[in-house]
């Protein structure tokens, strides 16, 4: 098996475990999606595996850029 297509599947791998674990936190379920809570499902997605060894990653404070005036 090639090198890249190892690589893509783990990745793919990684990327499904940390969906799972935020569905699991029900990420998902919340009708009023927040800046914050965008932030936490993409930090857990991306923590993958990791999130089953206790990590547990949270954004404390969103700030959007404000368009100029």
């Amino acid at each position: 098996m090639r090198a890249g297509g190892l690589i893509g599947t783990l990745v793919l791998v990684w990327l499904l475990i940390g969906v799972l674990a935020a569905w699991q936190r029900d990420y998902f379920s919340t009708a009023s999606p927040t800046c914050a809570r965008a932030g936490d499902i993409a930090l857990t997605v991306l923590a993958g595996p990791l999130n089953y060894a206790g990590v547990n990653p949270k954004v404390g404070e969103c700030r959007l850029p404000e368009p100029s005036q």
